[in-house]
């Protein structure tokens, strides 16, 4: 099994030896950056890094500047480290996204446990976000929708729909319950539309059309043959 990479950003060679050493006991593979230079090259150059701890003092690009272009192009979990123990430093980790602040001397070990509980959460709410049945794989944060490894195109509302289907799936749904739940309670258009939309979402899935049950006179059920 692959080891979880983390990056370590600081420019004090002691502190990063002292967190590498702590991460890499409990089986993370650790890879370090001396300043945010550095640090961007790595994040952008390595595959796969699940989480930064980023000093705040650094030379040549600081860990503020580092979080705010970690930031523009991911959602990656940050912890800081810091020598401050100013509100303002913390209130402005927040604001920029840091998932967790810790300011020196801590101790490795407190460490350690921050850093397992984030990716812990992180990997809970990525599993959370994919759901499958009968051979669809629905990722709802990244909107895509695959059937053999194919990326099934879809208009917002078909994804919406489908998604809804498979996460009742084996409950006969009425038109009704359908429009308050995937087109809000404010709609007041035909619920014919409903109709319209399953017809588009049957022909795009093909095959996994016939999943989608249409129950006469009331709605529809998904449905995935044990």
């Amino acid at each position: 099994m692959e080891k979880t990479k983390i990056l370590v950003v600081d420019d004090e060679v002691r502190m990063r030896k002292l967190v590498k050493d702590f991460l890499a006991r409990q089986g993370y593979m650790v890879i370090e950056a001396g300043d945010g230079v550095e640090a961007m090259d790595l994040f952008y150059n390595e595959k796969e890094i699940a989480l930064v701890i980023l000093d705040v003092m650094m030379p040549k690009m600081d860990g503020w500047e580092v979080l705010r272009e970690i930031r523009e192009h991911s959602d990656i979990p940050v912890i800081m480290l810091t020598a401050r123990g100013e509100e303002k430093d913390e209130l402005l980790g927040f604001e920029l996204g840091v998932d967790e602040y810790i300011s020196k001397p801590f101790s490795p070990k407190i460490l350690v446990a921050r850093v397992e509980a984030i990716l812990r959460r992180t990997q809970d709410s990525e599993a959370e976000s994919i759901i499958s049945a009968g051979g669809i794989v629905i990722d709802k944060s990244a909107h895509i929708v695959k059937i053999d490894d194919q990326i099934i195109e879809l208009s917002f509302k078909e994804f919406e729909l489908l998604t809804y289907f498979v996460e009742n799936q084996g409950i006969a749904l009425s038109r009704e319950k359908i429009l308050n739940n995937v087109w809000n309670y404010d709609y007041f258009g035909d619920a014919r539309t409903i109709d319209t939309h399953v017809k588009k979402l049957r022909s795009k899935l093909a095959d996994k059309g016939e999943l989608i049950k249409t129950i006469w006179g009331m709605g529809y059920k998904f449905e995935v043959q044990s």
